[in-house]
């Protein structure tokens, strides 16, 4: 579970009970300090990353699930990603960039967290869920739209929910998300 600002680790193990009851949860958090709460990544400005901040903290969270593999004995089991905003923000960059750490996300609020860098990743295998609000001030619809363009592009299977609404998780979103989660991963993508 990865969460952006403002979400404490008991809403957050609150949301990864009500999505699975039975999931082993790893809940780490960002570094990145903005105004006092923890991000994992730092901002520019509202809205505008600093890329290669995103890229250099997806690396670490890569080599966190490495890490985490090996000391849990994790093996090969999959690790699905479950973020909101800057933590959906986080996990898409990861999957972005090392599809073999993380190849399922389920985003809320999420939106494309990289900028015009060129992407030759094959994801193919990679699945990912994107639940957004349809007047969602820090999560627009035309980066989510690219977002999603750029996993599709890139071999991966897209599912979308669109709510009305702003930035946050709805319960329409969180029941989309069991239900995303409780397919079998070879309907997901």
């Amino acid at each position: 579970m990865l969460h952006g600002t403002g979400g404490n680790e008991r809403e957050i193990l609150a949301l990864a009970d009500a999505l699975d009851p039975t999931a082993t949860v790893l809940a780490p958090r960002g570094r990145v300090t903005e105004s006092g709460m923890l991000r994992w990544f730092r901002r520019l400005s509202e809205g505008v990353f600093d890329v290669d901040d995103v890229v250099m903290r997806a690396g670490e969270l890569a080599g966190f699930i490495a890490a985490a593999r090996q000391r849990y004995g994790l093996g090969e089991r999959r690790i699905i990603a479950v973020g909101f905003s800057n933590g959906a923000n986080i996990a898409l960059a990861t999957a972005l960039l090392y599809p073999r750490a993380l190849d399922r996300v389920v985003a809320f609020s999420g939106m494309f967290p990289l900028d015009d860098r060129a992407l030759t990743t094959d994801l193919t295998g990679t699945a990912v869920l994107l639940l957004n609000g349809r007047s969602d001030p820090m999560a627009p619809l035309t980066s989510a739209d690219r977002a999603a363009r750029t996993f599709a592009e890139h071999g991966a299977h897209v599912d979308r929910e669109l709510r009305e609404g702003g930035h946050g998780i709805s319960e329409t979103d969180a029941a989309a998300a069991r239900a995303w989660l409780a397919r079998p991963a070879q309907t997901r993508g």
